[in-house]
């Protein structure tokens, strides 16, 4: 089988092979002894013509090259002719010879033969992807596969070539799509390697389509009328020419926009959004509208997307103040920090634009500004300092709004302070738990009811009732403390978690009947505890890989979460003892990598576990477990059980038989692993089942025609790319007794012979020849009389195993006349033996005075009783096949040696022959035939004429 990129040729038959007659006797009337074919002697002088033509034929083959253009719409329908190759070529071959029933030309046929047309691709792999060729008619048709132009040229890159003896290819500076053929003309003489190019022409079947189902355009709210902007991912067709994208639109223009479309030198065209009004983002901030992309097609093909046009914020406004003065009372015993105001200003822009900041007028009085403080972010005025006896008791506060790049925006705020004659309760605390400047630290899961401060509430005045409350959110409470009065405790009233809450501030509130009260902020912070074990985002990490991957190829990184804080809250990664040594896992980043290469088909799953460990102390971890599958790759090739495989099958097998299951296996999986199995030649007669890897023969063989058949079966997987493989197989068809054996002479049932009255008992007379196209026992023949009539034909016998007949007495007067003898020819066959019967007619006479009288008798019917009885089997049958020898690898071996050895190979050549021509002829190679004779006679036979035999 000729294998992908090997180029041979063979050397054309030197002369024209004409059958001859099948045996000399039969043309000249004698019957001569058989002689040896001289085939084998002229091997030799074959050989060296052979060995010195076959180069410079070679060359000249080579030269026979040419190209076909075709061209078709893409998406035909299975069967559409493409065009004939050998009309294009103008081969048309000289049929000499006729086709048997089978359709095949026979080995001989008339006065010289000249084989049909063989047209095959140079590799038959993908030969029915795209299209199908006729091997005989050399017709290109489409096949099963519709041809999808954009799919072999757009997406396959352009230019990207099969695997097989097809290809795709993509002129980057046209529009063609080439589906590229190679294709083998044979026989030897009409050889010729076409390149056969299919121009795929575009129709349009694809619609424009956007890359994005959503848009986005950013306009300026200062865009002047008449701006461009390109929008971004305009929309793509896989069509080219006038099929492609040829104008675009909006489906609603909003009053505000419209639409442009700009081509460029490579005929790419773009969409350009243009501002047809004024925009305001502060009246609306957005457009959403339809672009519509239409292709040139009849008719024509639409694409859309949504377009979303934002128009973005310039700092066109100022902040703004929704009153121009505000009033605010303040008590003189109000506490330090008490917020007594806010001012807030507005801005319409956003972000930066919309930046405000709050600031004092310079008109404003240094005392005012540290009693009253202004935060700059908040605009939130606080109490900053005790309100002292000699204060102002009005204070007129002008506060400037700022923005970027605006004039500041005015507000004032008339601050009327209203002064206390008697002072305020106080409030004494006493901690309990751990206080360091007026902050108290507790440990988190603290029991209920911890204890954390006692407060005393005076009243400096002594005349008033204090009550005291608590202010503030929190696991908190405040209770009188018995019997003391004016006592108060300050205790938990529920466990204490520090990854819920870290800090809590609450107020104890003292307040008299006057209504007048006071605050003591109370700030609590919680001490973390390692109480949290990490915790891993997932229990079972489940993870994916190709099989082959790099060394330290990265799995993943882990990730797990701590609610404790500081080292106790610091997470650190290690792998579980159940860890194939070749995982890594870095303890401080979590990264899980691979060190080696995966192989799926010597595992595909990994299970095993990972830790997570906080740096508390004692420590607390957590597990997960990472379940690893490793992906299929076609790393594998379709492997065969067998390196060959072998059948025997009885000829006459009837057709789509199975004649035996290839078995093939593939160690990848899914698509990967699938395999599909196809004949690589004699595809005619024999196909596979490719699920069960049956092989069958599609008609009945025949061993008589051909005795055995050597197939080149290819498996190959459905990976990407497809991997394959290849065996042989060997048919031997075992003979049947199917043919009868057939009497070659004498050669009719009229035929008869003189047989002279001198003639001596003993002496051979005629002989009844035959021959069988089986083998074995099947071709054993014996001969036998089974029916007599004449004077005396007792007085002949014929020999069983030779079918010499002889004379056994002497003849008589008596015994003038015709003699007819049945004789039966059977061979040995299996079941049941076949025969064929013939008339032996011998007329005894001293000479033939009357042949209208002889011939009349003959023409009688003759009235034989058959004698059914068995001959007697010889066991040697009566030909046999001389298995030619191939010269293909003393050709290739002899083609390599230097041309001053093939020429002494060739003189020595010469030599032998020339002498060894002076020997006897051989026998035929074909039919080796023995007719054993116990006498040497002169036999003259004559189709209804008498013939003389003498004893010599």
């Amino acid at each position: 089988m000729r294998g992908r990129g090997d180029a041979r040729c063979w050397p054309a038959p030197a002369v024209s092979w004409r059958p001859e007659t099948w045996h000399p006797r039969l043309a000249m009337g004698r019957l001569p002894r058989p002689r040896r074919s001289n085939n084998r002697r002229n091997l030799p002088h074959v050989f060296l013509f052979v060995l010195f033509v076959g180069p410079f034929h070679c060359l000249a083959s080579y030269s026979r090259a040419t190209e076909l253009l075709y061209s078709l719409n893409e998406g035909l329908p299975a069967g559409v002719l493409i065009g004939s190759l050998a009309e294009d070529l103008r081969l048309v071959p000289r049929a000499s010879g006729r086709q048997n029933h089978q359709g095949q030309w026979p080995e001989r046929a008339g006065t010289e033969w000249t084989p049909p047309l063989s047209f095959s691709l140079a590799s038959g792999r993908l030969s029915g992807q795209y299209v199908t060729l006729n091997n005989r008619s050399g017709e290109l048709h489409t096949s099963a596969l519709e041809i999808d132009r954009e799919a072999l040229c757009l997406e396959g890159g352009g230019g990207a070539a099969l695997s097989g003896s097809i290809s795709i290819s993509s002129s980057p500076s046209s529009d063609s799509c080439l589906l590229l053929l190679d294709v083998l003309v044979l026989p030897q003489e009409y050889f010729r390697f076409v390149k056969v190019k299919i121009a795929i022409r575009d129709i349009n079947d694809n619609a424009p389509q956007f890359p994005v189902s959503q848009i986005s355009v950013w306009v300026p709210e200062n865009a002047p009328v008449n701006t461009r902007m390109a929008i971004e991912h305009p929309a793509v067709d896989p069509d080219i020419g006038t099929n492609g994208v040829q104008t675009y639109r909006l489906l609603d223009y909003h009053g505000m926009f419209t639409l442009d479309v700009e081509e460029n030198e490579n005929g790419e065209r773009t969409p350009y959004l243009i501002v047809m009004g004024a925009l305001d983002r502060e009246t609306q901030d957005q457009y959403v509208s339809i672009i519509i992309a239409e292709d040139g097609g009849s008719p024509p093909l639409l694409g859309s997307a949504t377009l979303t046009i934002g128009i973005s914020d310039i700092n066109d406004n100022c902040p703004v103040f929704i009153d121009s003065q505000i009033n605010v009372t303040v008590y003189g015993n109000a506490t330090v920090g008490t917020p007594i105001a806010t001012v807030r200003a507005v801005d319409k822009d956003l972000g930066s634009n919309a930046l405000i900041t709050y600031t004092y007028s310079q008109k404003v009085p240094q005392t005012s500004k540290d009693l009253f403080h202004l935060d700059e972010t908040t605009g939130v005025i606080k109490l900053f300092n005790i309100i002292g006896g000699n204060v102002l008791q009005t204070h007129k506060l002008t506060i400037l709004a700022n923005g970027p790049g605006c004039i500041p925006a005015v507000i004032t705020a008339l601050v009327s302070i209203i002064k206390v004659v008697f002072r305020p309760p106080e409030i004494v605390p006493r901690y309990i738990a751990n206080e360091i400047d007026g902050v108290v630290y507790l440990k988190e899961l603290e029991p209920i009811n911890t204890p954390i401060a006692f407060f005393t509430i005076r009243d400096p005045e002594d005349k008033y009732k204090v009550n005291c409350y608590l202010d503030g959110e929190g696991p908190f409470r405040l209770s009188p403390y018995k019997p003391y009065n004016n006592e108060y405790l300050l205790e938990t009233t529920k466990p204490l978690d520090y990854e819920l809450q870290q800090y809590y501030e609450v107020a104890v509130v003292a307040w008299n009947s006057e209504g007048f009260h006071v605050k003591r902020i109370i700030k609590v912070q919680l001490l973390d505890d390692n109480d949290n074990a990490p915790v891993f985002l997932q229990p079972l990490i489940e993870l994916t890989i190709e099989e082959n991957n790099a060394p330290n190829a990265f799995l993943t990184k882990l990730y797990a979460t701590d609610a404790d804080s500081g080292e106790r809250g610091q997470v650190s990664y290690f792998l579980g003892p159940d860890a194939p040594s070749y995982f890594s896992l870095d303890s401080v980043t979590g990264i899980l990598t691979v060190s080696t290469q995966l192989d799926r088909e010597e595992k595909e799953k990994y299970r095993y576990t990972v830790k997570a460990v906080d740096r508390g102390k004692p420590p607390r971890e957590s597990v997960a477990t990472v379940a690893l599958t490793v992906l299929d790759k076609n790393d594998n090739s379709p492997r065969f059980i067998n390196k060959d495989f072998s059948f025997f099958v009885p000829e006459n097998f009837p057709g789509y038989g199975e004649i035996g299951v290839i078995s093939v296996t593939d160690a990848d999986a899914g698509r990967n692993g699938w395999v599909a199995l196809s004949v690589m030649n004699q595809s005619d007669i024999f196909v596979i089942d490719t699920g069960k890897g049956m092989l069958r023969a599609k008609v009945s063989l025949d061993r008589e025609q051909q005795s055995s058949y050597t197939l080149w079966v290819e498996a190959v997987d459905g990976g990407e790319p497809a991997l394959s493989s290849s065996t042989k197989i060997t048919i031997l068809l075992l003979d049947i007794n199917d043919n009868p054996p057939l009497v070659l002479f004498p050669q009719s049932n009229m035929s008869y012979l003189l047989v002279l009255p001198s003639t001596l008992p003993g002496s051979p007379v005629t002989e009844v020849y035959a021959v069988d196209k089986d083998t074995g026992m099947n071709a054993v023949i014996a001969y036998s009389i089974i029916g007599r009539r004449g004077p005396r034909p007792e007085s002949f016998r014929i020999d069983s195993k030779t079918g010499n007949i002889t004379l056994e007495e002497a003849l008589l007067q008596t015994d003038y006349g015709l003699h007819r003898l049945l004789v039966k020819v059977s061979d040995h066959g299996y079941p049941e033996p076949l025969h064929s019967t013939v008339m032996v007619n011998l007329f005894v006479n001293d000479t033939v005075s009357n042949e209208s009288y002889i011939e009349s008798l003959l023409r009688k019917e003759a009235e034989i009783n058959i004698e059914e009885k068995e001959p007697q089997i010889s066991i040697r049958p009566t030909h046999r096949k001389v298995e030619s020898v191939s010269c293909i690898p003393t050709l290739v071996a002899l083609s390599i040696i230097s041309l001053g050895s093939i020429t002494l190979v060739m003189g020595m050549g010469i030599f032998i022959c020339l002498r060894n021509g002076k020997k006897h002829h051989r026998e035929d190679k074909n039919l080796e035939v023995q007719i054993p004779l116990r006498g040497k006679i002169d036999l003259h036979l004559r189709e209804r004429k008498p013939m003389d035999i003498s004893n010599i």
